[in-house]
């Protein structure tokens, strides 16, 4: 059997997220902790918040801890309405308590709508707060799918993620 990651002294580890969900009814859609202005909603047991939830799944990744589905079941009634920042924070607890923080994190959100580029400052800054880290250390982007997909229809929104986790 390997040894631990915590036995390897390796100072860093990488991990990586993916959600997505679709538009419903709705006026806004939840990214990167900010409310974002839209012609829908998302559907999602929570908030809905792609960004954040392909944050958390990077982060936990990172130190082979499972997947935001574990640690926030949708079948968990105290999840429903669930505010995204609360499961930031718990996985930034998580790997802090293991010895880790966040070194930086970049996040690239899909779709055709909403625009992002307007509100991605003050993602960050969410973000950045939420991990403890400078905002110079949080990237978030968008990009389209050239209206091919589901995303490219505007039937729904996704996110990718990429984080360091370094020793603290």
């Amino acid at each position: 059997m390997g040894r631990s990651y915590r036995d390897t002294g390796m100072d860093i580890r990488i991990g990586q997220g993916y959600d997505v969900h679709a538009f419903g009814d709705g006026d806004h859609v939840m990214l990167g902790g900010v409310r974002v202005p839209h012609t829908h909603g998302v559907l999602a047991h929570s908030d809905g918040d792609v960004a954040l939830h392909a944050l958390c799944d990077a982060l936990l990744g990172a130190l082979a801890l499972g997947d935001i589905g574990q640690h926030f079941p949708p079948s968990e009634p105290r999840w429903k309405d669930a505010d995204s920042r609360a499961f930031v924070r718990h996985c930034d607890g998580l790997i802090r308590a293991l010895g880790w923080r966040t070194g930086n994190c970049d996040i690239t959100v899909i779709c055709e709508r909403p625009k992002v580029g307007p509100h991605v400052a003050e993602m960050r800054e969410a973000i950045a707060a939420d991990l403890g880290i400078a905002v110079d250390a949080v990237s978030v982007k968008a990009t389209t799918s050239e209206k091919l997909g589901f995303t490219g229809r505007g039937e729904g929104i996704a996110a990718q993620a990429v984080c360091l986790l370094v020793r603290a």
